[in-house]
C-alpha cells in the first residue's frame, strides 16, 4: 500500500510502513474504515479496507480544512 501511495502522487507523499499500518489501524477503530482479510491477486493473504459513510464524511471534513490551510499557505507565500 506504501509503495502504491508512493507511485499514485509520483513520489510526493512518501509513506513509512511503520507509521501507515497504525494511522489504518486507528482509521479503523474510529469506524472510518472496515477491514477484512482476503486473498491478493498474487495469492498471498491480505487485509483490504473500505471507506465507510462515517470515514467518507469525515474525508469531507478533511478535505474542507486541507483546503483552507493550503489556501492560507499560498497566501502568506505570495506575500513574501
Amino acid at each position: 500500500m506504501a509503495r502504491w501511495i508512493e507511485e499514485e502522487t509520483d513520489e510526493a507523499v512518501l509513506v513509512e510502513e511503520g507509521s501507515l499500518y497504525p494511522a489504518l489501524y486507528r482509521m479503523e477503530r474510529r469506524g472510518w474504515l472496515e477491514a477484512e482479510w482476503g486473498t491478493s491477486e498474487l495469492g498471498r493473504k491480505a487485509k483490504f479496507y473500505r471507506v465507510t459513510p462515517a470515514g467518507r464524511r469525515q474525508l469531507s471534513t478533511e478535505t474542507k480544512q486541507w483546503a483552507r490551510f493550503a489556501a492560507g499557505v499560498s497566501k502568506v507565500l505570495l506575500a513574501v
